[in-house]
């Protein structure tokens, strides 16, 4: 009997992570042109950020109760025992829809061997706890150590990132509209962080050189042991910045690890094309 992990496709992790671990991802849902896509298996990101910038406009949907309820009857009768990692319940009602799930089990099942955890992050943030917790669970951890280190890492898990367009922010209702102005006519840049699962402006800065040396050298104050960690860089579709970033992080801390990958259309669909982030640990 082993523990096994699931997540999201909020987590934004590489598709050769994905395979590697055999870790089972369950798909939010992407509405787009009047049509219901599942993030990462019907539709791709670089097909959304096209779509965007013709002024297109997108929503995003939660994983559906049906995709949560099939699942997890599926594993009730398996011999191993399974923590499901959801993206941020403050930016989604995933979270609360797989627990609705598990308790109605608990109701028609005398013993559910599976346990949601929020996340409280986003994107590749979201992505390295689920790959710390995928590490343990190799490693043979208990459920409970690796809940425990889950928790641990939730904690003090970084998230930094800005925008190429704030206008997209103020679209899904992150910022105000005198704000997005204001900073459109400016060229002013925002840098904003996660803290318990909401996203918080940390800073603001004019264009986006200025905006991207600000990240760096933020992550140079908050991180622990950068040498030790695999930092992760997300992009939408901007891979030239992504590599910039990544080459300005090794000057400056010497940092060996990396994932990069293009965020993908759930946390996309909300941040725009230009989005570039920086994940990494203060505390290892």
């Amino acid at each position: 009997m082993g523990v096994q992990i699931i997540a999201d496709s909020a987590c934004d992790l590489p598709m050769e992570l994905i395979e590697q671990h055999h870790l089972e991802v369950l798909p939010l849902l992407v509405i787009m042109k009047g049509k219901e896509y599942r993030d990462d298996i019907d539709i791709e990101p670089e097909e959304m950020y096209t779509y965007m910038k013709q002024g297109g406009s997108v929503k995003t949907a939660q994983v559906p109760y049906s995709t949560f309820d099939e699942k997890f009857r599926q594993l009730i009768n398996k011999p191993d025992e399974y923590i499901y990692i959801a993206f941020s319940s403050e930016l989604s009602g995933t979270y609360q829809t797989a627990q609705v799930v598990i308790n109605e089990l608990k109701e028609d099942f005398k013993e559910v061997n599976i346990e949601a955890i929020d996340s409280k992050s986003a994107s590749i943030g979201y992505g390295l706890i689920v790959l710390k917790a995928l590490e343990l669970a190799k490693a043979g951890s208990s459920k409970q150590e690796i809940i425990e280190k889950i928790h641990f890492y939730i904690k003090h898990i970084e998230h930094i990132f800005t925008v190429g367009d704030i206008d997209y922010l103020y679209r899904g209702g992150r910022v105000s509209k005198t704000t997005a102005f204001v900073a459109s006519v400016l060229n002013v840049k925002p840098i904003l962080d996660m803290q318990e699962g909401k996203l918080i402006p940390i800073g603001k800065v004019r264009g986006r050189k200025k905006a991207l040396q600000k990240m760096v050298a933020m992550v140079g104050e908050r991180g622990d042991r950068l040498q030790e960690q695999v930092v992760a860089i997300n992009h939408a579709n901007d891979i030239e910045a992504a590599l910039k970033v990544k080459g300005m992080l090794q000057e400056a801390y010497g940092i060996k690890e990396f994932i990069i990958n293009q965020v993908g259309c759930v946390i996309g669909s909300h941040s725009g094309p230009g989005t570039l982030s920086i994940f990494f640990f203060n505390r290892i």
